[in-house]
């Protein structure tokens, strides 16, 4: 196994002295019910502190994307609870924004009113609405750009519509399930940059789901390492990047090290779960070899 490179104990001792914003406490959700039963995630404990940056990474099937919306009150969890600023998540809150991988913006409204659809459900006027998504949109790069639709915009862009929509209610916390998976690499790593600008910024702690291991070593923290079925917390791995991040770091021995360690964190989850019998399956003609 290799070995992980120490991270900055300073660092991390000024994180864990911050308030804890987020409390997970036994989680354990299952769907379905007697031969169907699937338990998509087992006893899953960890705190997170005010504007910490914390990835969640793991196999496909662990569980991430099941926790990331009980955090965000879409699922209830069979068991165990999990709190906000001490109080229990019964459902979807205005301190919880939400950034899903896939663009979920409301295709017959433009820009401004896609930003502005979270403040008129929850009681602000239409004058105090459209300052507030005007705000956000410049913030977010995207001044100019209110009356254009979905349709007219790139991905990344709409992306940013929808943190921008995600922030206009002044969340303490920012949930996002792989919001840059779908994007082309030089978009995705222009959407990092930006995410780390903008949480500089802003007092918002943020949860982060993904696949890619250089993206959550990146901008993280701490990672969270599920396992796989059931998903439970195998590993926390403090990063030992210092901050602020550039893309020099991505070939810094401390970065290379840490993805060594992940990867093979994820390798051993992988071989134990996809053993396929691929000894007893011939679709190739006998000779006709690749290696």
């Amino acid at each position: 196994m290799p070995v992980l490179p120490a991270p900055d104990p300073a660092r991390f001792a000024e994180i864990y002295q911050r308030e804890k914003l987020l409390q997970v406490q036994n989680v354990t959700k299952v769907f379905g019910s007697g031969k169907g039963k699937v338990t998509a995630l087992e006893d899953v404990s960890f705190d997170v502190h005010r504007r910490e940056f914390v990835c969640i990474i793991g196999p496909s099937g662990c569980g991430k994307s099941t926790l990331i919306r009980a955090l965000a009150g879409l699922e209830t969890q069979t068991s165990g609870q999990i709190l906000v600023d001490g109080a229990p998540v019964t459902g979807p809150g205005p301190e919880r924004g939400m950034v899903f991988q896939s663009y979920t913006l409301f295709p017959w409204l433009n820009v401004m009113q896609n930003v502005m659809f979270g403040l008129l459900e929850n009681g602000h006027t239409k004058t105090v609405a459209e300052g507030e998504a005007l705000q956000w949109l410049e913030l977010v790069g995207l001044k100019g750009f209110e009356l254009h639709y979905p349709h007219q915009l790139s991905g990344g862009m709409k992306q940013r519509v929808a943190i921008a929509r995600a922030l206009a209610n002044q969340p303490r916390m920012l949930l996002m399930d792989e919001p840059f998976g779908a994007l082309d690499p030089q978009t995705r790593a222009k959407m990092q940059s930006y995410l780390l600008q903008l949480w500089k910024h802003i007092d918002l702690t943020i949860m982060f789901i993904t696949h890619d291991l250089d993206e959550a070593i990146y901008l993280a923290d701490r990672i969270l390492v599920l396992k796989p079925r059931p998903g439970r917390l195998g590993e926390i791995v403090e990063i030992p990047l210092q901050r602020p991040r550039d893309f020099s770091q991505l070939s810094s021995p401390e970065f290379v090290q840490t993805k060594q360690y992940l990867q093979e964190l994820i390798k051993e989850e992988d071989d134990q779960t996809y053993d396929l019998p691929l000894d007893k399956i011939r679709l190739t003609k006998v000779g006709d070899e690749v290696e």
